[in-house]
């Protein structure tokens, strides 16, 4: 199944392009490297939950908050939403609708229509890192979701200092990222 593979089959392609100082290795939620990596997080199929969401949460704020270079994809996006929220833009409560559903806020909602095995065209914005590194040209995005940033707090988030840096007309917000970071982008 082509759609099932392909976010790792997509990391792989990435891997490979890496710089060759660049060290790569999955390290599970529940150790004790957890707190102390770079962190690359990816769902894609599985339907499980990570081990431990708050290592997760931790090692999210540990690099936000000392510029370690973070890039979250998929349920990482969600994850590092959820943390902005809670931690910089004053939303104590706020939950993933995957994990809370009952959750009083829902940063992270159930989109109305289902984007797995779906593509959608990404566009950009300019003056964000993704811009430089994506250029103008929107492009074609595979997605194997079912959650998004609930648009209720894209300006709550904004105003604390999250730019959004991608989008699709008809899927919402695709990326954010912190402009005055090393490197923190959620995709």
């Amino acid at each position: 199944d082509r759609t099932a593979a392909f976010p790792h089959r997509a990391f792989d392609a990435v891997i490979e392009q890496l710089a060759p100082q660049v060290r790569i290795r999955w390290v599970a939620t529940d150790s004790p490297d957890a707190k102390r990596t770079t962190v690359l997080m990816a769902r894609g199929r599985v339907r499980q939950p990570d081990r431990n969401d708050d290592i997760v949460y931790g090692a999210i704020q540990t690099a936000r908050t000392c510029g370690q270079p973070f890039l979250g994809t998929c349920s990482g996006f969600q994850y590092a939403v959820v943390e902005f929220a809670r931690n910089v833009a004053g939303v104590t409560n706020a939950a993933r609708a995957e994990t809370q559903p009952t959750g009083n806020s829902l940063v992270i909602e159930r989109l109305a229509c289902s984007l797995e095995a779906q593509e959608r065209l990404v566009t950009c914005l300019p003056g964000t890192r993704l811009h430089e590194l994506c250029g103008d040209v929107p492009f074609v995005g595979f997605h194997w979701c079912n959650y998004g940033l609930d648009g209720r707090y894209t300006d709550r988030l904004a105003a604390a200092g999250l730019v959004v840096s991608a989008h699709a007309d008809d899927a919402g917000v695709e990326a954010v990222e912190l402009p005055d970071h090393t490197f923190y982008v959620a995709t």
